[in-house]
């Protein structure tokens, strides 16, 4: 048991001493490395180059070798000979004086002949494209526009990792803060709890009143515990959003940033419709129109005609067929080629008319969609600023009531020792300036958040 207890503060001990802190720029570039949504936009970046470099080699000759090999079990070619049907008739009466009566006999025996029982082929062809009704060229920059649209991909899935890891850190600072803002509140209570205890073995008040801060003091133990699982919860997310699982235990903190400058000056509003050009949203969305062009491009191409050269060498091998010695076919032959194609797809245009249309429909659909989403990019732009100017508003007025919180507090513990007032007032003036401390917290953790994301659309 004492060498479990020990094994247990000696890890605890470790994990203590290897807790690494963090500033917000170190995150939010480890997030920018190794998240997994950043990595697999990159991924899809070398996807994309590699379907370009595939597409450019269409513009080379498309080179392919054959070779066939058949041994069958008779010759596919099987005919019967008449010798004496081959002689003209003015022949024969010259034949029947020479030869003799046997050879004679012989001519006028049928017999038959079987040939290509077996063959050996191989060959090698070249051919180039002239013309292809522009589906190579389309393709090519299809291909090219694919590419520079998985780039904008990366950068929109950088601003959503940059703006996710600015409510990550900023959350866990509100949690360090809250815990500040819980300990300062614990020491109230301690002193109120002391002061308490002290009269009510005086005999100067009730112990009801004892009870009302026990009961407070659960509360913040509650609280404490509540603050404890989101903080260490909050630090696994972003342990594994940033790629941190290697730090001992998961412990890191975040650096405090400084809150008297934690609130920056008030952008600039953004004009209207300035600078929607400039998001990585906006240019994809007019990549949608351009790609849906060369699509409709290449539907053409399809039903035009296609044109192409090719050269070619090629070797066969048949066996010998002999009759009497003589050889009627050659056992091998080699011989090259040039060749030209004219493809015209004719019947091809009854459904590729439709389909052409279909393309230019959905060209059509793409700048429809442009111009409703660039206004919602505008809206977008417009709301963020509206966030900003709330959230300093917000900001300032949790400051005023944190003062006026303050000085509540200072005012009722004054009257409580004065006995103007109860123990009850007491607590829930300490309860209210908690509240405003926490809010306060929340606020500046907003303000920040709300000024990443102005920044990220396009301020």
């Amino acid at each position: 048991m004492k060498q479990t207890i020990a094994t247990i503060v000696c890890s605890l001990c470790c994990c203590i001493a290897a807790a690494q802190t963090y500033s917000y720029e170190a995150l939010r570039d480890s997030a920018l490395q190794r998240n997994i949504g950043v990595r697999n936009a990159r991924l899809g970046i070398q996807q994309a180059e590699e379907q370009r470099r595939e597409a450019f080699t269409h513009f080379f000759p498309q080179v392919n070798a054959t070779g066939v090999w058949m041994n069958a079990d008779k010759g596919m070619m099987n005919m019967e000979v008449s010798p004496s049907d081959l002689i003209p008739a003015r022949l024969q009466p010259v034949l029947a004086e020479v030869l003799p009566a046997e050879a004679l006999a012989a001519l006028g025996s049928p017999f038959g002949m079987s040939m290509m029982k077996g063959v050996t082929m191989a060959g090698i062809n070249a051919v180039q494209p002239i013309f292809a009704g522009g589906q190579i060229v389309n393709g090519n920059k299809l291909a090219r526009l694919g590419e520079d649209a998985s780039r904008l991909q990366l950068q929109m899935s950088e601003n959503d990792v940059e703006k996710q890891m600015a409510q990550y850190y900023w959350q866990l600072v509100s949690l360090k803060e809250k815990q500040r803002t819980l300990d300062l509140a614990r020491q109230t209570l301690d002193t109120i709890y002391r002061d308490v205890t002290l009269a009510v073995e005086a005999g100067l008040i009730l112990r009801n009143d004892l009870l009302q801060v026990q009961l407070r003091q659960n509360e913040l133990q509650s609280r404490q515990l509540q603050l404890d699982n989101g903080t260490e919860v909050l630090k696994m997310v972003v342990a594994q959003f940033c790629g941190l699982q290697g730090d001992s235990c998961g412990a890191f903190d975040v650096e405090e940033p400084n809150w008297e400058h934690v609130a920056p000056a008030l952008p600039a509003p953004p004009g209207e419709g300035e600078g929607i050009s400039r998001l990585p949203e906006y240019q994809l969305l007019e990549m949608q129109v351009k790609a849906a062009d060369l699509q409709r491009r290449m539907e053409v191409g399809k039903n035009l005609p296609t044109l192409a050269v090719g050269a070619g060498y090629h070797y066969y091998h048949m066996p010998p067929s002999d009759l009497a010695g003589i050889r009627f076919v050659d056992n091998d032959r080699s011989f090259g080629m040039l060749f030209a194609t004219l493809s015209i797809p004719i019947s091809n245009w009854w459904g590729g008319t439709h389909a052409i249309r279909r393309k230019r429909l959905a060209t059509q659909q793409a700048r429809e969609q442009l111009e409703d989403n660039a206004q919602l990019l505008d809206i977008r732009r417009q709301r963020a600023w509206r966030d900003v100017q709330e959230a300093y508003a917000q900001l300032a007025l949790a400051e005023r009531s944190t003062e006026q919180a303050q000085e509540n507090l200072r005012v009722q513990r004054d009257c409580y020792n004065a006995g103007t007032i109860t123990i009850s007032d007491l607590l829930q003036a300490q309860l209210m300036h908690q509240q405003t401390l926490d809010n306060r917290t929340d606020a500046r953790a907003a303000l920040q958040q709300k000024l990443t994301e102005y920044r990220i659309v396009g301020y």
